[in-house]
């Protein structure tokens, strides 16, 4: 009996011993693995002059637009341009029918004729009886008469005059030629067709060389435009979208007189050249107006730059290869720089690429053709 009493003293010692065991290696805490490096391209934080610009979008409108439309009633004889063409100033455009016009001149200065011929038989028929009130032979009353008449006769030859001078007006009409150098758009009236006085526009010429850019900026922009206007002649650039050389340079030329109440705007005005016609009456382009220099700014890649809840931010490559996420002040953006204020000195190290995987303190794995890139201390 009692060695099996022993046997079961000696099973029960052992059972709490493997438990106990057990027990004291469930406690133990398992070392966390390290997180692996995370992949990132980066760049360095650089010091450079930049220009300070603004951005807007622009409207192409002609130097110079004239809605060209017949001065009298008539039809239309000849036409002397082609739809789309270049055309001097004066050059004809379109010949109205002149007979009709050309008759009544000849019929004016026929007037002037008949007329001329009474005046001067009036003139001197008033002379002799001006000699002969002086001899008593008629009376004043007669001679007054006859004076009169010369002085009508005279007031009738210059009506004459004035209507040649309409009639030549009215025939010269019939001619109609542009005020302006530019280009033509479509003939809406053709040859055959009868027009009437100031009615239908025939055609419009827009004067294209040099040409104007109209755009609006933000009133609180206003104030740095101003200064720089009143520094010197403020250089604009109108770029074309998708066109490689549709690139222009001008000057602003017009600053409106007042702000639009209703969109907080100011509308501006360049003029460019245009010597080889890349701007367009009525097309959309991208204005660039460079307002001065900014020297020494600090310039990080943009795709640097994130948002975060707290605002933007960048995240530095440390000595260590660690990432720190950095509060930054971004004073602008161009060209696909941004203007850092502050948060990032000159040489340091950012991430441009990468960013969604960082944590603050997580370790990054730069690419083989950027190692060495980062900041030493």
């Amino acid at each position: 009996m009692f060695p099996a009493t022993s046997r079961r003293f000696v099973q029960a010692v052992g059972l709490v011993t493997v438990l106990l065991s057990l027990s004291a290696c469930s406690t133990k805490k398992e070392k966390p693995k390290a997180k692996p490096a995370v992949p990132v391209a980066v760049a360095t934080a650089a010091r450079k002059d930049v220009p300070v610009q603004l951005k807007a979008i622009g409207n192409i409108e002609p130097f110079n637009s004239v809605a060209i439309k017949s001065q009298v009633n008539g039809q239309i004889a000849k036409v002397h341009f082609k739809d789309g063409s270049d055309v001097q100033q004066g050059a004809l455009l379109v010949t109205l029918q002149p007979e009709s016009f050309q008759a009544a001149l000849n019929q004016s200065e026929a007037a002037l004729a008949r007329d001329l011929a009474q005046a001067r038989f009036a003139r001197e028929q008033a002379e002799r009886y001006r000699q002969l009130v002086a001899e008593g032979i008629v009376t004043k009353d007669q001679y007054d008469q006859l004076r009169t008449n010369a002085e009508s006769a005279a007031a009738a030859v210059a009506a004459d005059r004035a209507a040649i001078a309409n009639a030549r007006i009215q025939l010269n009409y019939c001619y109609i030629r542009s005020p302006i150098s530019g280009r033509t758009g479509n003939l809406s009236l053709q040859l055959g067709n009868l027009v009437k006085a100031n009615d239908l526009t025939l055609v419009t010429v827009n004067q294209i060389s040099p040409i104007y850019a109209t755009f609006s900026i933000p009133e609180r922009s206003l104030p740095e435009v101003k200064k720089a206007m009143a520094e010197r002649a403020l250089k604009i650039e109108a770029i074309v979208p998708n066109d490689p050389n549709g690139k222009e340079t001008g000057t602003i030329s017009f600053l409106d007189n007042a702000v639009n109440a209703a969109t907080g705007t100011i509308r501006l005005k360049g003029v460019f050249a245009n010597a080889d016609r890349k701007l367009w009456p009525g097309q959309f382009v991208d204005v660039v107006m460079t307002l001065g220099l900014r020297r020494d700014a600090v310039v990080v890649p943009t795709q640097a730059v994130q948002v975060g809840q707290q605002g933007q931010y960048v995240y530095v490559v440390k000595p260590d290869k660690t990432a720190e996420m950095r509060p930054v002040t971004v004073a602008a953006e161009q060209g696909g720089e941004s203007i850092i204020e502050k948060g990032v000195a000159p040489g340091e190290t950012v991430v441009v690429s990468g960013q969604l995987r960082l944590t603050p303190g997580a370790k990054v794995e730069l690419p083989s053709s950027q190692k060495g890139t980062e900041k030493r201390p």
